[in-house]
């Protein structure tokens, strides 16, 4: 049985051609990649499959209940999607064109915890996300 067609029925879903191929969109993603339902619609589009919007939305709604994917929120009511990781990442995003890059840095998980740690919390959660313009390849690792 494929990957996504086991991963789709442990987390409770019917396994169905939409689903799976959106899940499939998602797990050959690269590293950092976000993609809003309308990129994920578009992919399957140019792959001749024939998937409405309405039910891209549906179905990422249901992975994101069944714990399948992130959502992250950006200013401009901008949602991107991304399938659920363990590690902590961060995101920066521009404002013009709204790339959006991956970020993580131990000096500043550290600091949050001790941000957390000083006002009486133990951190279980957070988000980071910063926002500026976009300029090209300068901080690319």
């Amino acid at each position: 049985m494929p990957l996504e067609n086991q991963e789709l029925r442990k987390a409770g879903l019917k396994v169905t051609l939409p689903r799976v191929k959106i899940y499939q969109i998602l797990e050959r993603a690269q590293e950092g990649d976000h993609f809003s339902a309308e990129d994920i619609y578009k992919m399957l589009m140019e792959s001749g499959e024939d998937v409405g919007l309405a039910t891209v939305y549906r179905v990422l709604t249901q992975f994101e209940a069944a714990g399948l994917v992130t959502r992250h929120h950006f200013e401009g009511g901008h949602s991107v999607f991304e399938l659920s990781r363990d590690e902590h990442h961060d995101h920066i995003v521009c404002v013009k064109s709204g790339v959006v890059k991956e970020f993580s840095d131990p000096r500043l998980n550290e600091l949050l915890e001790e941000i957390a740690t000083n006002n009486g919390f133990t951190l279980t959660d957070r988000t980071v996300y910063l926002y500026g313009v976009y300029t090209g390849d300068q901080g690319d690792k």
